[in-house]
């Protein structure tokens, strides 16, 4: 009787130790990790087995645990229903069965984004029973916009490098470089560096010229770039250096001349505005004879009207006494022009009556 109360014990013990998800089975076999490309889909398996011993109202739930320790509800199943909870993965993340209580739980993502990595956690709860299952999703960056070009002078004898990178890419990249035309092989000086890209060829030759093709890759994707690499003779760069400076220099000197006068053409602008222009009287005019006799006559005209022909006689003779000697010895062509008497009468001249005179001066 004792032995058979031990094995009962035993028994409940176990049943209890088991849990209440000893009935819910989950398929634990599948892959816990995943590696998917940005763009591509995704499904995250979660199938499960009840029992009859699970009479409850069957509910799953799809939860994404971040970094930041932050837990999201991407989807929901409850009474027959399903509820989209995470906005960043709205019509994105959906049940793969339209009818979860088939038995598969399982959760396809389309359009992966890198922010969707991850771990992903699957809750089947069926009472009495739970049972839960994690999976890690990582969202890659496939390797994109690789770009190629030539780092260096493309003459026999000099170094050259091939640069190649891409833009985009989850590391680690591997690059990969190869010549494409003429004998197909790398040049026997060239060393290629597969983490950055960059292919060294020492002393080029002509050889070396032809498309080589880049080619990078991560764990989820490939990209590609060309270029063209054409090797000629040096340039004669003592010649082009020599004309530059002969350039250079004629031009500085052009510039010299036409700084200087500009400036010589300014200051002479400068001192017209500054100095004002005078007229100068050197010598003054000669005065004029005629002017001098018309005006010592005319200031004693007005003396003779009121002489009387009895001392005309000595007025008049002292009248042509007083003439001065040079006028009366100037030559005839000097003599002052004669003067009309209407011309006079308008000039404000006036008129004398002088007495006849015979020709040794006396009065008739």
């Amino acid at each position: 009787m004792g032995s058979v109360w031990v094995s009962a014990t035993l028994a409940l013990l176990w049943l209890l130790w088991r849990g209440p998800a000893g009935a819910l089975e989950l398929n634990l076999s599948d892959q816990a990790m995943l590696e998917k490309a940005q763009g591509d889909k995704v499904t995250l398996p979660c199938q499960f087995t009840v029992s009859s011993t699970d009479i409850g109202q069957l509910s799953i739930d799809w939860v994404l645990s971040g970094s930041a320790d932050n837990d999201r509800t991407i989807l929901m199943f409850s009474e027959g229903k399903v509820y989209e909870q995470d906005e960043a993965l709205k019509n994105r993340a959906y049940f793969t069965s339209p009818d979860p209580t088939s038995g598969d739980a399982s959760m396809e993502i389309a359009n992966l984004k890198s922010s969707d990595s991850g771990t992903y956690q699957c809750t089947v709860r069926k009472a009495p029973s739970m049972q839960m299952k994690k999976i890690i999703l990582n969202v890659l960056v496939k390797p994109t916009d690789t770009k190629c070009h030539i780092h260096g002078a493309q003459e026999i004898g000099s170094d050259i490098k091939l640069m190649c990178a891409s833009k985009e890419g989850t590391p680690p990249l591997t690059y990969t470089w190869e010549k494409i035309t003429g004998t197909q092989r790398l040049p026997a000086t060239a060393t290629a560096d597969l983490s950055s890209g960059v292919l060294t060829m020492k002393n080029a030759s002509q050889e070396y010229s032809g498309t080589y093709r880049c080619s990078v890759q991560n764990r989820v994707g490939t990209d590609e770039c060309f270029l063209m690499l054409n090797v000629v003779p040096p340039s004669n760069t003592a010649g082009a250096i020599a004309g530059a400076v002969i350039g250079t220099l004629l031009g500085l000197v052009l510039l010299s001349v036409l700084i200087f006068c500009c400036c010589r053409k300014q200051k002479e602008k400068k001192y017209e505005k500054e100095v004002p222009h005078e007229i100068r009287e050197d010598v003054a005019p000669p005065k004029s004879r005629t002017s001098t006799v018309h005006s010592y006559i005319g200031s004693n005209r007005s003396s003779l009207g009121s002489m009387s022909p009895s001392n005309m006689e000595g007025y008049s003779k002292t009248l042509y006494n007083k003439v001065p000697a040079e006028e009366l010895e100037r030559p005839p062509s000097h003599a002052p022009a004669k003067v009309a008497a209407p011309n006079l009468s308008r000039m404000g001249a006036v008129p004398v009556m002088i007495p006849a005179q015979s020709k040794d001066g006396s009065i008739v």
